[in-house]
């Protein structure tokens, strides 16, 4: 296994083109963004025509087949400026690649294109309030009924199904409780329309409004499933996989956002006639900030470089990647508003949402005990 991640010329053009276009359009924003809840059009038609949604995508379906590595890259230089733009722009990602990977090839032609192209807005439908994001334990069901699925059910905190045309859902289709009864399906709201019971209010990333979701009787064609029937768990680890991959590569541009905020900070701030900067206690904690930032860099992009080449562990490295990361970025933008002093805990100052930003990564797609678990498995080949 090569340990290599070199970024190509490509790579780097797209990195630094998104990260003047995060500075020119979304840092104006971003506080209001975080204050309303609402977010702006404008910022959806930038990462649209930049081609954010279509970069890990193939180019038969108009995307730039450029790898899971350049979209991190895409979503650590937004997520330094914004989280809840970066999971505007991580979004169609997994639900993208799923059926990418395990969708027919009328699924294929028939949603990717809009996709890679931004125009439908896609969300996943894993977790549910008694189950969490356990397959083993979803209670939600599709009954068959001729050539349709019948589907009946609540799914909890579902990112964007208040925007979404198209939801990926996960239902048992046998009673029996084994994980391998849960079968992926794909939903689209124009033909079979998704109830929403209530939002959720959050403390960060208030833009991103986390939805509630009711199926009562939602009919969907068989040709919907994804997949065989009874593989849903297979897909459904597949999306935790991705999703740590992406939520790692926000939770490191929330840590090195909040590390160059604090850097800048410390060499303007004087105190007793000299910068802060210029104190050794100052200058030990950015520099195990900077430590932890690069470290978290390292397993990522090594993690992605993995997916990108194939490697199934890549997922492996990813799920690491989103355990380490997530608490670096918490300990990094919590000792951001310390250099900050009592500034740092108001909201003239940008680091206070990145640490409400920071605590979401470390409880999304498993929370890092459960990702714990997951990789001592792995160890002890368990």
């Amino acid at each position: 296994m090569s340990g290599d991640y070199s970024l190509t010329d490509e790579q780097k053009m797209v990195r630094d083109t998104v990260r003047r276009m995060a500075q020119e359009k979304i840092a104006p924003l971003a506080a209001e963004i975080d204050d309303t809840g609402v977010f702006p059009s404008v910022i959806r038609e930038q990462f649209k025509e930049l081609g954010l949604f279509g970069l890990a995508f193939p180019e038969a379906y108009g995307g730039s087949e450029m790898g899971i590595l350049s979209s991190a890259l895409v979503l650590e230089e937004i997520g330094r400026i914004c989280s809840s733009s970066a999971i505007i722009c991580a979004a169609p990602i997994t639900t993208g690649l799923l059926i990418l990977e395990y969708g027919s090839d009328q699924q294929k032609k028939s949603f990717i294109p809009g996709i890679v192209s931004g125009n439908t807005t896609t969300a996943v439908a894993l977790f549910e309030t008694d189950a969490g994001s356990d397959p083993e334990r979803i209670a939600t069901y599709a009954e068959k009924a001729g050539d349709r699925y019948v589907i009946n059910g609540k799914k909890g905190l579902v990112d964007l199904a208040d925007e979404a045309g198209l939801i990926i859902v996960f239902a048992r289709t046998k009673n029996s409780g084994k994980p391998q009864d849960i079968s992926a399906f794909i939903i689209e709201k124009d033909l079979t329309p998704w109830s929403i019971e209530r939002t959720v209010e959050k403390m960060g990333t208030t833009a991103i409004h986390a939805c509630e979701l009711v199926f009562e009787g939602c009919a969907i064609p068989q040709k919907n499933r994804m997949g065989e029937e009874g593989g849903g768990q297979i897909i459904a680890a597949r999306a935790r996989g991705l999703n740590c991959i992406l939520a790692a590569a926000r939770g490191l541009g929330i840590a090195q956002g909040a590390l160059d905020y604090a850097l800048n900070y410390t060499k303007e701030r004087v105190q007793f006639g000299r910068p802060i900067s210029s104190f050794q206690g100052i200058q030990f904690m950015l520099a195990d900030m900077a430590a932890l930032v690069e470290t978290g860099r390292y397993l990522l992009y090594k993690a992605c470089a993995e997916v990108d080449r194939g490697q199934a562990e890549g997922y492996y490295f990813g799920a690491m990647a989103k355990c380490f990361i997530s608490d670096a970025a918490m300990k990094v933008a919590t000792d951001a508003i310390q250099l900050l002093g009592g500034y740092g805990y108001m909201k003239d100052h940008p680091v206070e949402r990145m640490m409400r930003d920071a605590k979401l990564i470390q409880l999304v797609e498993g929370t890092n005990y459960t990702q714990h678990i997951f990789l001592a498995e792995g160890l002890l080949g368990l």
